[in-house]
């Protein structure tokens, strides 16, 4: 059995139980503690939030304000807002880090890989040539080169002045 000794994260995992019986989207749009919840911006239709479990540095994910489950229930202007957000994360990432390239999609259910397969939210992440290396195939382990803070840090000033 592989271990992967991650201390920061009790904190985080001894509270999302809570969270998880409502929706952790929901329960973070309706709290007011955006630096802690990793909430870069707050749209009239959608939010910007970092993933607690990024598969590479500055992985964002844009989110429906609404408790929605799939594109068919979006209305257009949330799906207009969902491609502006997406655009300006691609635009921060690409400013900050400097990526070779990009993912961006939604995983729509649950057998399609969504973690939280009951509202709608798009992933954002940057890729670099290198970021595929040999630990991630033969461990099974990802390295992340930064804390969440950090990147926090880095990429919230994108988005200060964003008006949506």
């Amino acid at each position: 059995m592989d271990r992967l000794w991650t201390p920061w994260r009790f904190a985080y995992v001894s509270t999302a139980g809570g969270r998880e019986q409502g929706c952790v989207f929901c329960g973070i749009l309706a709290e007011e503690h955006d630096r802690e919840n990793l909430v870069l911006f707050r749209g009239g239709r959608a939010f910007i939030v970092m993933n607690r479990f990024p598969y590479t540095c500055g992985h964002l994910l844009v989110v429906a304000n609404r408790h929605i489950s799939a594109l068919r229930d979006a209305e257009d202007e949330e799906l207009r807002q969902f491609m502006t957000l997406a655009r300006t994360c691609e635009h921060a990432l690409r400013t900050e880090y400097q990526p070779d390239g990009f993912n961006m999609g939604f995983n729509l259910g649950q057998s399609a890989g969504a973690g939280v397969a009951h509202h709608l939210h798009m992933h954002v992440l940057p890729r670099w040539a290198g970021d595929s290396s040999f630990l991630t195939v033969v461990s099974e382990t990802r390295v992340i080169p930064e804390t969440l803070s950090q990147t926090f840090a880095r990429l919230q000033p994108y988005f200060e002045k964003l008006d949506l």
